[in-house]
């Protein structure tokens, strides 16, 4: 089950993990198996959430046939920000509030699935917009119910939105990520295809597998689950919990997957093998985090994300600055993980070694920098930025930096080892450059 004792009980501390899996189908053609579905939920009238790329692929068209064939209603939202904002989550509500849906589909990557999510929840349950944001930047207040059925069809390999009860988005005023987290925002069904992300561009292809290989790398090494405190009510239970065995199982293939098959996946388009692999990590992924939780690389990625300037990666749209989410978080996790190792070596070895490097005869205090060099490795291969240097901040831009992590506090909680804000300064200068 890994080191240091990771599952000991103690008294006064958990002992019991949830497991809260999600309904999922997968394989080649089950898009057009959605009418099925959405008949099956008795729905009559759906919001169909895109974005306009994604408007123009063949995905969308098969879900709309095939919902339409069933007699169900569609009406189509395209207007899906990638790397949503609190403007875009309100304009989605907004639409949903007024469309009288009975139900919800989302076709894209994380920001169309996170977007629906959104609107699904605004629109179901009204509220002030910070009601449901994550403390401490909002009031962090329970979905009060149910929510309307959501089927996800996601459309790249990497978030793992399709399984989780996250919404993330950039909060303007504050020019960093945060999100919304419960429970009640898993999708009600995912139907995942991995034929669709075969006519994704290599770069977009890299980003999302480093967030598959971030979900599953910090998961594993998140703080065990019994090293919470024991709730008062089992309804306490936080939905990031920590490290189980539960999630090890999803960390442990998808981070066997990743290592195998990343590099060929961005490498070359018509390697459906890694396409097809990389498309079930990415579920894999998203299971085990959505039962555990990530930590500092993703806390450390949401001000890098939220205060980008003049970073315009290819493969992404061009109109304004972005860096893409798994990019902001591979960015940060050589630095963070050499970091962290020293709470449970062991467990950095064998992520390293499920990653697919030579971990034989390396020393416990050498778990970091090995984990690290391996990772910096695979970023290389693919193409990713060197660092947060590669996405155009300068090392005056470190204490913003910092500032925004730290706020990140569903996140950094999960971490295996207390951090400041000046450790999270010093790990942004640790994840300047690279090479």
């Amino acid at each position: 089950m890994g080191c240091c004792h990771y599952y000991e009980f103690t008294d006064g501390h958990e002992s019991v993990f949830a497991v809260d899996p999600s309904a999922i189908r997968f394989g080649a053609g089950v898009l057009a198996e959605i009418g099925h579905d959405a008949k099956r939920l008795g729905l009559r009238r759906v919001a169909l959430y895109t974005d306009r790329g994604v408007a123009k692929l063949e995905a969308v068209a098969t879900v709309v046939k095939a919902l339409r064939a069933a007699d169900v209603d569609v009406a189509v939202y395209d207007e899906v920000h990638v790397e949503p904002t609190d403007i875009s989550f309100v304009a989605a509500s907004k639409f949903a509030s007024e469309g009288k849906f009975d139900g919800f589909i989302s076709v894209g990557g994380g920001s169309v699935m996170d977007t629906c999510k959104a609107a699904n929840l605004y629109s179901t349950y009204p509220a002030d917009f910070m009601t449901y944001v994550n403390a401490p930047i909002g009031e962090a207040r329970p979905v009060p119910g149910p929510l309307k059925p959501h089927i996800a069809c996601p459309t790249t390999s990497g978030t793992g939105s399709e399984c989780t009860g996250i919404a993330v988005f950039d909060l303007l005023a504050m020019k960093s990520k945060t999100g919304i987290a419960h429970r009640a925002l898993r999708p009600t069904l995912s139907l995942i295809d991995p034929t669709v992300t075969y006519t994704l561009p290599a770069n977009v292809v890299a980003a999302s597998g480093f967030d598959v290989l971030s979900h599953a790398l910090e998961s594993y090494t998140a703080m065990p689950y019994t090293q919470r405190a024991m709730p008062a009510r089992p309804d306490l239970r936080p939905m990031s919990q920590g490290a189980n065995p539960f999630s090890d199982i999803g960390c442990v293939e998808a981070l066997r997957r990743t290592g195998r098959y990343l590099v060929r996946a961005v490498a070359d388009a018509a390697d459906y093998e890694a396409r097809d692999s990389m498309m079930l990590a990415a579920t894999l992924a998203g299971i085990a985090f959505g039962n555990s939780g990530v930590h500092i690389p993703h806390g450390m990625s949401y001000s890098v994300a939220g205060l980008v300037r003049d970073f315009r990666p290819a493969g992404y749209p061009q109109e304004e600055p972005i860096c893409p989410h798994g990019m902001s978080v591979i960015v940060n996790s050589p630095s963070a993980f050499r970091f962290t190792a020293s709470a449970c070596p062991e467990r950095h070895l064998e992520g390293a070694a499920y990653l697919g490097a030579d971990v034989r005869d390396v020393k416990p205090q050498e778990a970091g920098e090995v984990l690290a060099a391996h990772l910096i490795s695979m970023m290389r291969q693919t193409g990713m930025p060197n660092g947060i240097s590669g996405v155009g901040y300068s090392e005056r831009d470190i204490p913003a930096l910092a500032k925004g992590a730290i706020a990140q506090e569903r996140l950094l909680k999960n971490s295996p080892i207390p951090v400041q804000e000046q450790d999270l300064q010093e790990l942004y200068r640790g994840g300047f450059s690279y090479w």
